[in-house]
């Protein structure tokens, strides 16, 4: 039973050759900017663990290290793969490198560099672009699980939960110290395919803590978003037990959205990020003022957009970003859809970073930004593979 389940695990693996491996260490390896000097040795696999060991060597053919990759997801383990300093103290042949240890402590958190991003591609690729620790919060809602046709773009559900971990995974990089990630999610409906076949509801959230878990945050709170009653109906849920009144039929109406916040794991206390944060008057102006939200119940109309199928409501958008940010931090949304975490941020005097793959909802957030009246003199906009004009780019800093 044991060997048929380690056959049935070695079938799902992504990183099946030699060749695989080198390729996916080279791109690691590319990216701590170490490629032109290292050389690898010959990778095993290890299916005991089901990961990848890449040998490291320097030009003279000593061993420096190792890459380990985890050949089920393709992601690098970066708690058993050598660190780019270590690997750095060993090419410079300095003493002790394996041994000493340096003070990394920091008396105070950093403050992100980062200028307002917008980028249209895949969000895992333009990831890679960003400092490591560049962004203060990350909210976001991701593509729906083949729920309409317009998501109907991953093969299995399997396979949209490891986009969305090598998602998760390249955010906790970019994520600051003790930060958080903000998950807007909810369970989705699967139409059935013919009269014969049942409807299917997926437990996204629930997989989603999982993958959060697996990748080192913490879990902080669920919030639970509570839509107007009637909000629901479009579902086509509930709507047999109604007419019928059946037992066994009865499924209730859809109205809420989980809130999931997830902390990036830290050893300093959240007071120690406001305490020690260098900008205090930021601190100091981004105090919440009275009639916050005083429970995890938050009733809040849902928007709509004929321009996007799935849209979250601005209100949304603010509450978070307010509630887990402070002004001038670096909000992350690597699902931007028509850029409504970039507008929120905007308007909260926050400066924002966002991706999204469609084109059509990247023209959409580009006339918004180039010619909406939230834009203003400080915005300074850093497009990645998005073509703007100067004509365009006068018209987004020029407001006489």
């Amino acid at each position: 039973m044991a060997r048929q389940n380690k056959k049935a695990i070695k079938a799902t693996y992504r990183v099946n050759t030699v060749k695989d491996a080198k390729k996916i260490s080279l791109d690691y390896l590319k990216k701590i900017e170490l490629d032109k000097v290292i050389s690898f040795g010959l990778p095993e696999i290890d299916d005991r663990f089901h990961i990848w060991r890449v040998p490291l060597k320097s030009k003279d053919n000593s061993a420096i290290g190792e890459i380990v990759i985890d050949a089920i997801t393709t992601l690098i383990d970066s708690s058993k793969t050598t660190t780019k300093e270590l690997l750095e103290n060993r090419l410079l042949g300095r003493a002790n490198s394996g041994t000493k240890k340096k003070n990394t402590k920091k008396d105070s958190p950093s403050i992100s560099m980062l200028r307002n991003t917008i980028g249209m591609g895949d969000s895992e690729e333009l990831l890679h672009e960003l400092p490591a620790n560049s962004i203060d919060l990350v909210f976001t809602s991701p593509p729906y699980f083949n729920a309409k046709p317009e998501y109907a773009e991953y093969l299995s559900y399997k396979e949209y939960l490891l986009k969305m971990k090598k998602i998760i995974h390249e955010c906790a990089r970019v994520l600051n110290e003790g930060r958080f990630f903000v998950l807007n999610v909810s369970p989705v409906l699967i139409r059935r395919a013919s009269r014969n076949e049942a409807s299917r509801r997926i437990a996204v959230p629930f997989d989603f803590h999982q993958l959060f878990i697996e990748e080192g945050f913490e879990f902080i709170d669920d919030i639970i978003w509570v839509k107007p009653e009637g909000a629901g109906w479009a579902t086509g849920r509930g709507r047999r037990f109604a007419a019928d009144r059946n037992p066994l039929q009865y499924k209730p109406v859809p109205v809420t959205e989980y809130v999931l916040v997830y902390r990036k794991k830290s050893d300093k206390l959240i007071d120690w990020l406001i305490r020690k944060h260098p900008d205090q008057k930021a601190v100091k102006a981004s105090k919440i003022d009275d009639g916050y939200d005083v429970t995890n119940i938050w009733k809040i109309t849902p928007a709509h957009s004929k321009d996007h199928p799935a849209i979250f409501p601005l209100e949304l958008a603010e509450k978070v970003i307010k509630y887990y940010s402070f002004k001038n931090d670096v909000v992350l949304d690597p699902f931007a859809g028509i850029g409504t975490t970039a507008k929120a941020a905007a308007r909260l005097g926050r400066r924002f970073a966002i991706f999204e793959m469609d084109a059509k909802y990247v023209n959409i957030i580009k006339k918004c930004f180039v010619n909406a009246s939230i834009v203003d003199k400080n915005l300074n906009i850093n497009w990645i593979n998005i073509a703007v004009s100067k004509e365009e780019t006068r018209s987004l800093f020029d407001n006489d």
